[in-house]
């Protein structure tokens, strides 16, 4: 082995090089930490590729092997047959959907009315503040509206979502009436994945906001007559989520607190959007009452879970009874204990 082959390690079909030398004592001190963490995974990639040539030195362990990658091999089709069988289904069954989606949309907007609805009562049209409220009834969407989101937030007629192929994705659409805070009519966040599958994302594109003077809810601009300059003041707010995200061009690796930063931040943003495709748009009106939980995966909690609800607060119930027994409780102490023993369910 030469010289500079001790100075390289591979590692997933990459080579890293390792540097012996530094320009001062300084560095060497700042890099001795990141030099022997890639020693240590180079002595155990060694030793990886050992025990690999070991197995294969042994022609009836590569022969299973060889028989073993074939099974793998089949295993892969089929997954890749399922996800594409998969998106077929959804894509059926989100053109069924559209129907009950636009009969939603009317009511919500008072395009449409229903049977009984010429009760005597003051004049409401559709549904008030429908969107905001099946937002702010989630508690992950909750976190990101602020209170001078919310009156924007009423102007919100409907959110839409569209699966796209090139490249492979979706789209979400939020339609907004005319308001006094920005002359956009759709704003849309656009998810581009490398595998939808593995929930691996390469960008965002959001929609470039046209705020009306003053009216942006996502920064401040003061002019600096000192230093002439135009200080920009940042707010957290919903409208956030309309930024673009991506990984930059040439890579991650530069600036480690940069990237982990830009990786949780691209998680977090692929998780609001993934909340509101799964959950919200689905179950919009079960958000709107706060029938829905954050605990549900989409779907509504069916008969059998209300039941097992039911027999565990009988199971509470019953040790109560048991213990106040026990502890020889006379009427009158258990009336007094009732209002702190008896669980309260979350509407």
């Amino acid at each position: 082995m030469t010289n500079d082959d001790n100075n390289v390690f591979p590692m997933g079909g990459f080579k890293f090089s390792l540097l012996n030398e530094f320009t001062n004592e300084g560095s060497r001190a700042d890099h001795v930490d990141i030099l022997e963490e890639l020693r240590m995974i180079q002595a155990l990639t060694q030793q990886r590729y050992k025990a690999l040539q070991y197995l294969f030195a042994s022609p009836i362990v590569e022969k299973r092997l060889e028989v073993l990658k074939e099974i793998q091999k089949e295993h892969d089709d089929l997954k890749a047959k399922f996800f594409e069988e998969r998106a077929a289904l959804e894509a059926k069954y989100q053109l069924l959907y559209q129907p009950l989606y636009t009969k939603r949309y009317e009511i919500v907007n008072g395009l449409a009315e229903v049977e009984g609805a010429d009760i005597d009562e003051p004049e409401v049209k559709g549904v008030p503040y429908f969107w905001l409220v099946a937002l702010q009834n989630n508690d992950e969407i909750a976190d990101e509206i602020t209170e001078r989101d919310e009156d924007a937030l009423k102007y919100l007629k409907d959110i839409k979502y569209t699966r796209t192929t090139e490249p492979q994705g979706f789209k979400l659409e939020f339609f907004f009436d005319s308001n006094p805070y920005f002359s956009n009519t759709i704003l849309t966040k656009t998810y581009h994945m490398v595998d939808e599958d593995e929930f691996i994302m390469e960008k965002a594109i959001g929609t470039e906001i046209e705020w009306l003077p003053g009216k942006s809810l996502t920064e401040k601009k003061d002019p600096n007559t000192a230093k002439q300059t135009i200080e920009t003041e940042k707010f957290d707010s919903f409208f956030n989520f309309f930024n673009s995200l991506e990984i930059p061009k040439d890579g991650m690796g530069v600036d480690e607190e940069a990237d982990e930063e830009l990786q949780n931040e691209m998680e977090h943003d692929y998780d609001i959007g993934s909340t509101i495709r799964d959950k919200i748009i689905p179950n919009a009106v079960s958000w709107y009452t706060g029938e829905a939980s954050d605990g549900e995966s989409g779907d509504l909690d069916d008969d059998d879970d209300d039941e097992d609800e039911e027999d565990d607060e009988e199971e509470v119930e019953v040790e109560k009874e048991e213990e106040d027994d026990n502890y020889g409780l006379d009427d009158d102490e258990e009336d007094d204990n009732e209002d702190v023993n008896n669980p309260k369910k979350r509407v």
